[in-house]
């Protein structure tokens, strides 16, 4: 039987593979492959296997972005289901660790460097204070890291779907056509991928302009490169509330250790962020300005920090699958 372990960093639209060696956080033969060309995880991993050329794996931690708590597991945002004693026949485990994919991206941030990530404004970090963790990806993953004795605990946390409170009247209007979309509007209808493309496609109804780009990716280009008014806007608008409500998490969490910013998208528009009414809408909690000011916020641009967490997940009894 391999020494290696498995470990799995598993979204809506990729799931990330890597092998790692017992008590290390060093990931090897890192491979990412795309959820919709597989029926179901068991034959994404066996695919893995079958792709670095290894058998006989017999411990894996996979992180997913979906409620990991029961018997039962159903991908929030592509069409995977299993059961975990299931997972593990299939695969031939003797060990199977579940987590949510943002309590292993929480125990990433543990183990990135210093040159993987980018300070977005001022603040400096109170010392044993909890930290957040949030980012939009395919959906919006919400964390936090918690201190306790010399150990960092992370939260496993479903914060991507609170709801949406509109701060201004162009938000009111976007509140409204979400509204008429989805019903109960989560701050994921608009801090992820899709979501995005949602507020570039209201901004241009609401404003009677053609609708240029088709994807997310294009808005985020047309954005970056300033080519259409309305994704420039949109991708504002994008910044501005996730500042907002990465804020509103802090207050909740009493965060004043910092804010790690993940995700796949923030990445690629960083320079775009930085420039952004994000910090100004980060800081606006009115009597809590100044409280909100001191908290130091982080970019994340390591490559596979979920990947790192999951690693650390492994044996980590404090973190539960």
């Amino acid at each position: 039987m391999t020494q290696y372990a498995l470990v799995g960093d598993i979204g809506g639209t990729n799931a990330r593979f890597a092998l790692v060696r017992p008590g290390a956080v060093v990931l090897e033969h890192v491979d990412t492959l795309q959820c919709s060309e597989y029926d179901n995880i068991d034959v994404a991993c066996r695919a893995y296997f079958s792709r670095v050329g290894i058998a006989g794996i017999e411990r894996a931690c996979l992180a997913f972005a979906c409620p990991v708590q029961g018997e039962v597991i159903n991908m929030t945002n592509n069409h995977w289901h299993f059961t975990r004693t299931g997972l593990a026949q299939q695969l031939g485990l003797k060990q199977l660790k579940l987590v949510n994919d943002f309590t292993a991206m929480a125990l990433g941030m543990l183990h990135i460097d210093e040159d993987e990530k980018i300070q977005v404004g001022a603040g400096r970090s109170l010392e044993g204070a909890a930290r957040l963790v949030i980012g939009p990806g395919t959906g919006l993953g919400v964390s936090g890291l918690v201190k306790a004795n010399d150990d960092w605990i992370p939260l496993s946390t479903e914060g991507g779907h609170i709801s949406f409170a509109p701060a201004d009247e162009v938000e009111i209007d976007l509140w409204r056509a979400l509204v008429a979309r989805f019903g109960r509007v989560s701050v994921e209808r608009i801090l992820c991928g899709q979501g995005l493309l949602n507020l570039y496609q209201i901004l241009s109804e609401l404003r009677g302009s053609g609708i240029v780009c088709q994807s997310p990716a294009a808005v985020s280009v047309a954005a970056v490169e300033g080519r259409d008014p309305v994704a420039v806007d949109a991708l504002s608008r994008f910044c501005r509330i996730l500042g907002g409500v990465a804020g509103d998490n802090v207050l909740t969490l009493g965060a004043r250790g910092g804010v790690y910013l993940c995700g796949g998208i923030l990445p690629r528009v960083a320079e775009f962020l930085l420039q952004s009414e994000f910090r100004r809408a980060f800081e606006d909690k009115g009597r809590f300005t100044d409280y909100m000011q001191a908290v130091p916020v982080w970019l994340c641009t390591a490559e596979n920090p979920g990947l790192l967490g999951a690693a650390a997940a492994l044996d980590n009894s404090e973190v539960i699958g």
